[in-house]
């Protein structure tokens, strides 16, 4: 159990630091990663930036992910997504549009406060506060391997251990302090699971301190 993700992001943190890493640069999965991205970038240090993917729900379970978009356009589908649900016909094009519009609202937010980073030839560090089904993580990994990195580790403080696989098998190494059997959601690992806003993302992102939401009980 974590208290908050900035308490997360601290105990992620010596491990890192013990790794040796060249012009390391954190990319935060927006929003919940951007609070332990501004931790580990400051404590590193290492510069932070984020990587937009969006989730792509079922369509008669919109809190369970089938896929995710990445600011490439490419819809990541989960391979088992046929043997869950009823896909009705055009409903991964709506779905990718609609994750399409919400990735550029966010590009608009996020690059008005700093460019893209070079991420040629330097150690990235993917960060998000958990993973559950894998998609967003897959989706962010797909797109980073385009990008020439030296290597690309995972950190998260938990994870589906269903899931660890095959986020292994995108990246040269995974971080993940707890990969408990009984998991069923990200949130049930915190004290403090509170929402980030785009406001609060785009203060971390800028190294302002965030207004954050008050904790929900």
């Amino acid at each position: 159990m974590f208290r908050d993700r900035a308490e997360a992001a601290l105990r992620l943190l010596p491990y890192l630091q013990a790794r040796t890493l060249h012009r390391p640069v954190v990319l935060a999965i927006p929003r919940g990663g951007l609070v332990l991205g501004r931790v580990l970038a400051d404590a590193l240090p290492a510069e932070l930036d984020v990587v937009i993917v969006r989730k792509v729900p079922l369509p008669d379970a919109p809190e369970t992910a089938a896929g995710a978009v990445a600011e490439d356009g490419e819809l990541h589908l989960d391979p088992r997504v046929e043997m869950l649900s009823y896909i009705p016909p055009g409903y991964w094009e709506q779905a990718r549009a609609k994750a399409l519009r919400r990735i550029a609202e966010l590009q608009q937010l996020f690059r008005r406060i700093r460019p893209r980073a070079e991420l040629r030839d330097r150690s990235v560090i993917v960060v998000d506060d958990g993973i559950a089904t894998g998609a967003t993580m897959l989706a962010a990994l797909l797109w980073l391997r385009r990008q020439a990195a030296r290597e690309i580790l995972v950190a998260v403080p938990v994870a589906a251990p269903e899931q660890l696989d095959e986020v292994r098998a995108q990246c040269d190494d995974v971080l993940c302090l707890a990969a408990p059997d009984s998991f069923q959601a990200v949130g049930q690992w915190y004290e403090d699971f509170r929402p980030v806003d785009d406001d609060e993302a785009a203060a971390l992102l800028a190294g302002r301190e965030p207004r954050l939401h008050p904790r929900q009980t």
